[in-house]
């Protein structure tokens, strides 16, 4: 019982195109484990909605498109095959006692199979869903303040949410704008108590209770940005409010993507995978979990390829294992195998006298 792979079976596959999967998949190919990564429908991930970029180490001047499209070809340097499909499904099954993964993809003929896989599928920001939205999104509005908040230097923002999340936002953004406005649909937070003390005692935030946005105005030309906000309130007044802001920062949550994994892995309330210790495994073996999928504090560009590689090394020393162990022949196999080398022998001695006579 020799370690082998079937011909359209791989040692690993990396589902998911941020950094945490290139950088797995970086990783993954100088070990020689030759990776698949398959980049879901929004190759690139999160950064791709960003604009400039300035806190990742190395390139102190960047766009999240273009350091995407520098770790898609630091990937390709190394061999890294990368697959434009997204995947549906996927099913584990034992053979030899190890699990195997078959990951269906976006049509019926595409099917892939591996003896490992690192997911890396992120988290999405929750948006709005309202006119104008996508038209502004890195030009005004944006889902990261940590990200994004060092572009408004004394500039007027506002902050929608009424969680941790817009909380944390809002007292971060203070350190840059010269006013941070909290629309929140209802009189109240969600937040913690001492974030929303922290906040009242801001003198740069201003609440507005009982709003939503509901619609982003702003300009084309000469440069593309936000002029003001159109604001309707939530009390049964319908009373309308325009209000003057060059940014809009949506913190209403993030979605990680990992509906697919439900049931398979163990997964917390909020939708984010868990992983043990301080390793990338979850709670099934040979699955690894890398970047926001599993951060929900951080969900930095930085940290998630961090991740990325600790999953491919984690990744790699589960495979040495494997191979290793399905070397071993128990007792029983190594008789088994004596005896049908005896039989084979047996048989060959008969065949030859039968020629001779």
């Amino acid at each position: 019982k020799f370690f082998y792979m079937t011909n359209s079976e791989q040692k690993l596959i990396i589902i998911g195109s941020g950094s945490a999967g290139y950088s797995a998949g970086i990783y993954a190919a100088r070990a020689n484990l030759n990776p698949m990564l398959i980049t879901g429908d929004d190759t690139g991930g999160q950064l791709m909605l960003t604009t400039d970029v300035e806190n990742y180490p190395g390139i102190p001047e960047t766009t999240g498109p273009e350091l995407m499209d520098k770790m898609k070809m630091h990937a390709e340097k190394f061999d890294v095959k990368i697959i434009y499909d997204h995947i549906k499904k996927v099913e584990v099954q034992k053979r030899n006692n190890k699990n195997h993964f078959i990951l269906y993809g976006s049509s019926a003929e595409k099917k892939y199979e591996a003896q490992s896989i690192i997911i890396a599928t992120g988290a999405s920001a929750k948006w709005l869903g309202i006119p104008n939205e996508e038209k502004f999104l890195g030009h005004g509005v944006s889902g990261c303040a940590t990200c994004d908040g060092f572009f408004f230097k004394n500039k007027v923002v506002a902050v929608v949410g009424g969680g941790n999340t817009a909380a944390e936002d809002a007292l971060f953004l203070t350190k840059f704008a010269s006013k941070v406005y909290v629309i929140h649909r209802r009189d109240s937070l969600r937040a913690e108590k001492i974030l929303q003390d922290r906040m009242k005692a801001n003198s740069k935030i201003e609440f507005l209770w009982n709003y939503v946005v509901n619609d982003i105005i702003g300009e084309d030309l000469p440069a593309k940005k936000i002029t003001h906000l159109a604001l309707k309130s939530t009390d049964g007044s319908n009373t309308e409010k325009k209000l003057e802001v060059e940014g809009l920062f949506v913190a209403i949550g993030h979605k990680p993507n990992s509906d697919i994994f439900n049931g398979m892995i163990d997964i917390d309330k909020n939708g984010y995978i868990l992983t043990k210790g301080k390793s990338t495994e979850t709670s099934l073996e040979g699955v690894f979990a890398a970047g926001d999928i599993q951060d929900s504090i951080y969900r930095q560009a930085i940290t998630s390829a961090g991740t990325g590689c600790m999953a491919a090394l984690d990744a790699e020393k589960y495979l040495e294992g494997l191979e290793d162990s399905s070397k071993i022949l128990t007792k029983n196999d190594y008789f088994s195998d004596v005896a049908n080398i005896g039989n084979i022998i047996q048989n060959s001695e008969s065949s030859m006298r039968k020629s001779i006579l």
